[in-house]
């Protein structure tokens, strides 16, 4: 069984993302739910995993399947619940403990993490964002994730994936990740930009006597 779901108009595959996330060596087991309709939850029995398990996961998963079928929260478990005859029991699967993922606010320091943290403030309609906090523990989701992509592009003029924000969810993680993308610009690009600014400069006289 697939385990189909439908999540905000989109059908996924529960068991293709299950299947996905068994590929990698991290994880022993995995079970995927769409919890109350609004979010996909990950749960996870980890092999000797590391601190940066989640990252890793979410860029595994990313990478191969579409940006709505990255879970928004992970629950790690030392072992999955069964049913009597031995099958995984999915309905006494955990939902995600808010308070277990509560942040100490870490307030953005640079003009960027500023910039970013107030988007994503508006966007995800709450009244503040932290260095620490995570964009889907927040109630982000797909759609709202590109909400944020399309505002960033038109503000810096750079190229973001919607993923990226799958990939490094905290404010500070993706931030760090929107940084490199702009020091990234080609010298080409630099270059062009310097002679459109000293076109812009010259006067009408200046432009008769380039073009004559």
């Amino acid at each position: 069984i697939d385990h189909q779901v439908k999540l905000r108009g989109l059908r996924i595959e529960l068991g293709e993302i299950e299947a996905r996330l068994l590929e990698h060596e991290r994880v022993r087991e995995a079970a995927v739910l769409a919890v109350d309709n609004q979010h996909l939850v990950g749960y996870l029995v980890l092999e000797g995993a590391g601190e940066d398990w989640r990252e890793v996961l979410s860029a595994h998963l990313a990478a191969h399947l579409p940006d709505y079928m990255v879970p928004a929260q992970w629950v790690v478990l030392e072992q999955m619940p069964l049913s009597p005859n031995g099958k995984l029991d999915r309905k006494v699967l955990p939902k995600p403990d808010a308070s277990l993922q509560a942040r100490e606010y870490v307030a953005p320091q640079s003009a960027l993490e500023q910039q970013v943290a107030q988007i994503w403030a508006q966007v995800l309609e709450v009244e503040r964002v932290g260095l620490k906090d995570n964009f889907f523990e927040l109630g982000g989701h797909s759609l709202l994730a590109t909400q944020v992509v399309v505002r960033l592009r038109e503000q810096l003029h750079s190229e973001i994936d919607v993923k990226s924000i799958f990939t490094t969810p905290t404010l500070v993680e993706f931030c760090a990740h929107v940084a490199a993308q702009q020091t990234n610009i080609s010298p080409v690009q630099d270059a062009l930009a310097k002679s459109l600014e000293a076109l812009k400069r010259l006067s009408a006289e200046d432009l008769d006597k380039l073009t004559s």
